[in-house]
């Protein structure tokens, strides 16, 4: 693939990978040659073993650097969620290979233990050195894997070095049979023949152990289990952390896997029900850096899921049911009398929709209100058309001047209105001198709470207008001293 399709830090990660598993190979092609040379010539099986393992080892070592290369790859439009799996094939691969060498050794030992051939080795210090010299090997490259292993994730290079951390082992179970092998013919012990054929056995149910092991991690891949190293306290700490991101109430379900270096999360959180769209959006955010926290580039997908809070308000509660059914309600208000609360409420509908239709939703708004707050005994709900077309209205005549004026005069008599300004003065379209409508901008004390304000512009709007019967609406916009002319 073309270095420009990898960011810095993915191609960095590519290169340590492919550098680890080629130094890999060539360490493996080294060691295996040596050993089958040596095997040949002395007629040790347990040498020859040691070769057929290192042989596999090769094998698997190339595979690994295939692997590795391929998994680097992109997601694409076949493969979404990347080429990671093609290190659980390559692994799985390598199992087919151990399991032929383990029947191959386990029936060359048990016939030459059962016939009694082949039991005389030819003497050299060749074995040793090349034994000595493999472990040495072994145990260099096993190190080097495994750190990279780590650093990069990598589940093919994690399978190589565990391969050759275990032929360390193997290798020195061979060293003790050919020496014990030696020793016997030497001393003329005959039971010591038999060392070379067992060791190899001992090999054998090594390389069975690492395939279990092995077979294990890549059935857990390719089931997309979660990953050893995230199913305990990494997992906890990764609920608890998200139980802390501020707005989520809830983490409802918490799925990971892992392909290659890569992990991919899947979560549903719990949230305010009556959050924006902008404010869901934001907090998801801050719960996919909470995830890339513990698990650094994760995939993360989160599905939201709308939960009733216990801090809700009743009027939150009752605009939550609207909303539930796309519906925005306003002006609710809400009394107690008679061990009961009584709601009344406003609800725009489309002004072309019939008073059947409207009748029919407002309805089951308010039945649905009910049961949801059982404390509800009664919903009386305004219905009011809401405007679907674009008006274009005209300029009044020149009365205006005086509705400015008298405005001005009205907003006076409230000690808490500074001024009145930006006033427009529009005739609807079509209509006579008679359908008046005013809009401006009300300048306040910062500090005067909403409650008031609220109070002083409704009393301005009511007191002018029962003096201008012909203003058919008046829309104030009220403004902090500080910043009033926005």
């Amino acid at each position: 693939m073309p270095a420009s399709a990898l960011n810095p830090d993915e191609q960095h990660r590519s290169d340590a990978k492919r550098s680890a598993a080629l130094s890999s190979v060539a360490a493996a092609l080294a060691v295996t040659l040596l050993k089958l040379l040596t095997g040949i010539l002395t007629g040790s099986l347990g040498m020859l073993s040691e070769a057929a393992h290192s042989g596999i080892d090769l094998i698997a070592a190339a595979i690994t650097l295939l692997s590795v290369r391929i998994s680097d790859q992109p997601a694409d439009e076949e493969h979404n969620y990347g080429h990671g799996k093609i290190e659980s094939l390559s692994a799985g691969f390598e199992i087919l290979l151990m399991l032929g060498s383990c029947v191959w050794i386990a029936y060359e030992a048990l016939h030459r233990i059962v016939y009694h051939r082949h039991l005389e080795l030819q003497f050299s210090v060749w074995p040793f050195a090349v034994l000595l010299l493999s472990i040495t090997v072994d145990y260099l490259r096993s190190r080097a894997l495994h750190r990279v292993a780590q650093e990069q994730r990598s589940e093919a290079l994690e399978a190589d070095a565990l391969h050759f951390g275990t032929d360390i082992w193997s290798s020195v179970a061979v060293f003790g049979g050919l020496l014990a092998s030696f020793a016997g013919e030497r001393f003329h012990l005959r039971a010591l023949e038999y060392a070379d054929p067992l060791a190899a056995l001992v090999v054998s149910g090594i390389i069975i152990h690492v395939t279990v092991r092995l077979a294990r991690k890549v059935a857990d891949s390719l089931l997309d289990a979660t990953p050893p190293e995230v199913r305990a306290q990494l997992r906890a700490e990764l609920v608890r952390d998200l139980e802390r991101t501020k707005g989520v109430l809830s983490v409802e379900r918490v799925r990971i896997r892992r392909s290659g270096s890569n992990y991919f999360v899947d979560l549903t959180l719990g949230l305010p029900r009556n959050v924006t769209f902008q404010r869901s959006e934001q907090i998801t955010m801050a719960a996919t850096s909470t995830v890339q926290a513990r698990l650094p580039e994760a995939d993360v997908v989160i599905s939201t899921v709308p939960t009733a809070s216990i801090r809700e308000s009743i009027f939150e509660r009752i605009r939550a049911v609207a909303a539930r059914s796309n519906l925005a309600v306003h002006d609710v208000s809400v009394q107690q009398y008679g061990g009961a609360l009584h709601v009344e409420q406003h609800l725009e509908v489309d002004e072309r929709m019939s008073l059947r239709d409207a009748h029919e939703i407002v309805t089951r708004l308010e039945a649905d209100m009910r049961d949801e707050v059982p404390e509800i005994s009664s919903v009386l709900t305004h219905i009011e058309s809401e405007p679907v077309t674009i008006s274009s209205p005209e300029q009044a005549d020149h009365s205006a001047k005086r509705l400015d004026a008298d405005l001005r005069n009205a907003a006076g008599s409230f000690a808490e209105i500074i001024d009145i300004h930006e006033i427009v003065i529009t005739r609807a379209p079509g209509a006579t001198d008679e359908a008046v409508h005013i809009r401006c901008h009300c300048t306040l004390p910062d500090a005067l709470p909403m409650e008031r304000v609220h109070t002083v512009i409704t009393e301005l709007e009511s007191s002018f207008r029962a003096a201008h019967p012909r203003v058919s609406r008046l829309l104030i916009h009220p403004e902090p001293a500080t910043d009033n002319r926005r």
